[in-house]
């Protein structure tokens, strides 16, 4: 399958976006904006434990602006993880900001260590992405699963998702001891329901993690994704669908072998019903997130014609056909749902 077909420019963060996010608790100041730890005087190479390189680069600020970057980022964390609590800070230090040129928001990745025990944190600091501002706040709202993040002007500050990139965990889990592949692959179908419902895109492998969680008898496994630029913006119906990236053929061939069609639909059933319920709980964020949306520009009207047409015919529902932008398409995704 020929994926995204091409670099997404991103998209401003618009001024009804802005007020949803102040009003929510998401809009808030801090004290270092993205540019700033672009003023970098020089960078290393990150390897991994292997030797491998992880096409992250360890940044060097200059002795006189270190100890002030610092203490800024470390306010941020604080501002992140407690609201701005900075009693936990006394034993808190920043290790490492990394730096990777490679992805869509170019991030800064920020390691926070605590002195007393060595345990350590991430978090990450990129520029504000409108398209990824609403896939973070869709992800909030109809997933299982519940994201920390913070928007101060142009600057975008997300939590760290702890997890197996779905990549790694076919070399290192698969199959291996204790793998139960029933549970696997399940979530995997439930996880493709939820990526297509809401029309997050691009869900190939090295863009979630499986997060492995042990039960009472078994292994539980929970599927989460970690790259959400690609929120309503292509034009093809199999872009939000996981299913049909190459680079999870693994788990798809596992579903179909581990399930049979009648549990395959059980479990799409299952997981629209428990959307259903989060649609209901979260009626006037969604409603007010799906208004800022409708005034964004985060598609184009080719991708919204296509993507319109394409659900009309998959539903055979001819309402995605008055869609005239993302947002509308979105709605009505939703109202297929009820």
């Amino acid at each position: 399958m020929k994926q995204i077909s091409k670099r997404k420019q991103p998209v401003k963060v618009n001024a009804q976006l802005r007020h949803y996010l102040l009003t929510h608790g998401r809009g808030i100041d801090i004290p270092i904006q993205y540019p700033h730890l672009k003023n970098f005087s020089d960078s290393i190479a990150l390897y991994d434990k292997k030797g491998k390189d992880t096409l992250w680069e360890t940044c060097l600020y200059p002795q006189s602006d270190t100890e002030q970057i610092h203490h800024d980022l470390l306010k941020i964390y604080a501002l992140l993880k407690t609201g701005g609590d900075v009693n936990i800070l006394e034993h808190l230090a920043v290790e490492r900001i990394d730096y990777c040129l490679y992805g869509n928001s170019m991030p800064f990745r920020i390691r926070i260590v605590n002195k007393l025990n060595d345990n350590f944190d991430y978090f990450y600091v990129k520029y504000a992405d409108a398209s990824r501002i609403y896939g973070l706040e869709f992800e909030h709202l109809l997933s299982p699963n519940r994201i920390s993040y913070l928007v101060s002007g142009d600057t975008l500050i997300e939590e760290h998702i702890v997890g197996v990139p779905g990549d790694d965990f076919l070399k290192l889990y698969f199959k291996k001891e204790n793998f139960n592949a029933i549970r696997l692959a399940k979530e995997f179908v439930k996880f493709n329901e939820r990526c297509f419902i809401r029309l997050l895109g691009d869900m190939h492998s090295s863009n979630f993690v499986i997060q492995v969680i042990p039960d009472f008898e078994e292994i539980h496994y929970r599927i989460r994704a970690i790259d959400f630029d690609q929120q309503s913006h292509e034009g093809r119906k199999n872009v939000y669908l996981p299913q049909f990236y190459k680079q999870n053929k693994a788990y798809v061939e596992l579903a179909t072998q581990c399930l049979s069609k009648e549990s395959i639909y059980q479990y799409q059933r299952e997981e629209r019903s428990i959307m259903v319920a989060r649609l209901k709980a979260a009626k006037w964020p969604l409603f007010n997130l799906l208004h800022a949306m409708k005034n964004d520009n985060i598609s184009t009207e080719e991708n919204i014609y296509l993507l319109k047409n394409e659900l009309a015919y998959h539903y055979k529902n001819n309402r995605f056909l008055k869609a005239k932008n993302m947002a509308d398409i979105l709605k009505t995704c939703l109202f297929q749902l009820l």
